[in-house]
């Protein structure tokens, strides 16, 4: 193995341990989506948790310390930018991602104010991914 070869190895190798460490948490009250997004970031290699509600994730005993959020902002009652406001309460640190369809320019603005993106539904290519890897490498994570 030449040394270039051995330096792609180790950066490859890197990459694959941070994202085994990393777990995306997704919040959406449709099966569908959650069963979708489990099987597509899983397949990037991260781990995930998937959630039905707001009052679900919220009474979960220990999240992790390392990953991403991905919530959805039309969940029954509490909206997406409610419950990251209540995990932030409660210390909770991870960066969050919302997901919904046809962002209002109000939701915008807030998310925006507290420097939360948007990624609308339907997702395209890699929309959500490239999101949460943008996500993790703000925390210096990756």
């Amino acid at each position: 193995m030449n040394e270039w070869s051995e330096i792609n190895a180790m950066e490859s190798a890197a990459d694959s341990a941070s994202l085994e460490k990393a777990t995306v948490i997704v919040v959406d009250d449709d099966p569908a989506v959650r069963r979708s997004l489990k099987f597509s970031l899983e397949l990037e290699g991260f781990s995930v948790r998937t959630y039905a509600d707001a009052a679900e994730l919220l009474n979960e005993a220990a999240l992790p310390t390392f990953g991403c959020l991905v919530i959805d902002y039309n969940l029954p009652q509490l909206n997406g930018l409610e419950v990251l406001q209540r995990l932030r309460n409660g210390q909770t640190r991870l960066p969050a991602i919302i997901i919904t369809s046809y962002p209002s320019k109000m939701l915008r603005e807030s998310a925006a104010a507290l420097g939360i993106p948007i990624v609308e539904k339907p997702f395209f290519n890699h929309t959500l991914s490239d999101s949460i890897h943008v996500a993790l490498e703000h925390c210096g994570r990756l």
